[in-house]
């Protein structure tokens, strides 16, 4: 599959105080929507993945099926999941281009690893913009999910970060046993995950590159944020989680 990390996905109960918090830790974070009623925020680098806070309303739990007949099975579990397990990274998203998302859904399923309908969807920038993308959720929620590209593309062509971070370079993943094949599948040969063996699949932690500081883990609002380290054989590292 021709994929790469989109962006890990980070729950947080109050968007706008995890904004704030994240501002005070040094990066630039904007706002998806307008302000008073965002739910979500992004953290965004020249190239590569990016960040996104996001929250999700108390009575999420009530939009399980209507959730489900739109983007297929597994889709309402997983948004449940996002703020069932607390604050901290609850999800990733790889990219692929718009044009070949439905190629690589059906690649998936010939392959065993049902996945739900590719559905478009749309958001208005707090200056008015109108950004389209799509996305497809595999049935199982913990696998990571699919997305297309943003219309028009959103990556800055700079953004400094008062902290100094550059790059998301490493997603931390840990995965078990059973959902081994199916994850190496989606993830394809991205070198920005590292896939270790646990007993549930999830993001662990992440690396940024170009951090001058260690961050206040006291806001970070559960997630694991850590300075890039290097790496002399990034494939031994993927190959990690099992033969």
């Amino acid at each position: 599959m021709a994929t790469s990390c989109s962006h890990v996905l980070l729950w947080v109960r109050d968007i706008h105080q995890a904004v704030r918090d994240y501002r005070e830790l040094g990066f630039k974070v904007d706002y998806a929507t307008a302000e008073r009623k965002a739910q979500h925020a992004h953290i965004w680098f020249t190239e590569g993945p990016i960040i996104e806070l996001l929250t999700t309303p108390r009575s999420a739990r009530w939009f399980k099926w209507p959730i489900e007949l739109m983007a297929g099975r597994g889709s309402g579990r997983r948004m449940i999941r996002w703020s069932e397990g607390g604050e901290g990274f609850c999800d990733v998203a790889v990219v692929t281009d718009t044009h070949a998302l439905d190629r690589e859904l059906t690649a998936l399923r010939n392959a065993g690893v049902p996945v739900g309908r590719a559905v478009g969807w749309r958001r208005t920038k707090p200056d008015g913009q109108q950004i389209r993308f799509k996305f497809a959720y595999p049935a199982n929620d913990r696998l990571p999910f699919l997305v297309s590209p943003y219309d028009p593309p959103q990556h800055p062509r700079e953004n400094r970060h008062p902290n100094g971070a550059r790059r998301l370079s490493r997603v931390k993943m840990g995965v078990r046993a059973e959902d081994r094949d199916a994850v190496r599948r989606i993830v394809a040969d991205d070198p920005t995950f590292v896939l270790e063996p646990a007993e549930v699949t999830g993001v662990r932690a992440i690396e940024i590159t170009g951090l001058s500081a260690e961050l206040d883990p006291t806001l970070l609002h559960g997630a694991v944020v850590l300075p890039a380290r290097p790496m002399s054989d990034p494939s031994q590292a993927r190959r990690s989680a099992g033969p």
